[in-house]
């Protein structure tokens, strides 16, 4: 049996669009859940939880959902009853509580919670990227440039801190324009 080009053209489409279609299923279902999760967890209201992992996963459903007040909130209570957890889990709590207070632009807020989640857990890359974040947000680069310096010597391969220390390096380099009087264009 011979296809004609008219029939592998239709072929060839039908395959793409079954293959999108498994794409967006795919994020339709992913994104229901999420959904139905953030639905289950306001339903049972804030003050149902009484651990600190729930509290992290609703907040961390609230940031998804760029809920970022009430995600900070959330973590605020889930430091409370973070206390007999292992410095990970409270370094990742507070690295997501200084996160929600970036994404509102209270960087000042958001450094001292990445600071502190660095202090419960020192080789902890992601909080380091995010102080770093936080500082270039603050104008101060120099200090930036040092923490994604720290983080390469932790991960010499981290691509977020490769990036930015050449776009540090490069800013550093640029000098303003001075040349007030010179002719021409």
């Amino acid at each position: 049996m011979e296809i004609s080009s008219f029939q592998s053209y239709l072929l060839i489409l039908f395959i793409l669009l079954v293959i999108i279609a498994v794409f967006v299923l795919r994020q339709f279902l992913k994104v229901r859940k999420e959904e139905l999760n953030l639905v289950e967890f306001e339903q049972k209201g804030i003050d149902a939880f009484e651990t600190a992992a729930e509290l992290y996963e609703f907040g961390s459903i609230q940031i998804k959902k760029r809920l970022y007040p009430q995600a900070t909130q959330t973590f605020l209570k889930a430091i409370k009853y973070a206390k007999d957890e292992p410095n990970e889990a409270k370094a990742i709590i507070k690295n997501a509580l200084g996160f929600s207070y970036a994404a509102q632009k209270e960087f000042q807020k958001a450094v001292n919670h990445y600071n502190s989640a660095i202090n419960s857990l020192p080789n902890y890359t992601v909080a380091l990227n995010n102080l770093a974040s936080a500082k270039q947000s603050l104008l101060q680069f120099e200090e930036a440039y040092q923490t994604y310096k720290k983080v390469l010597s932790i991960d010499p391969k981290n691509k977020t801190a490769l990036k930015k220390t050449k776009e540090l390096e490069k800013r550093s380099k640029l000098t303003p324009f001075s040349e007030i009087n010179s002719k021409g264009f």
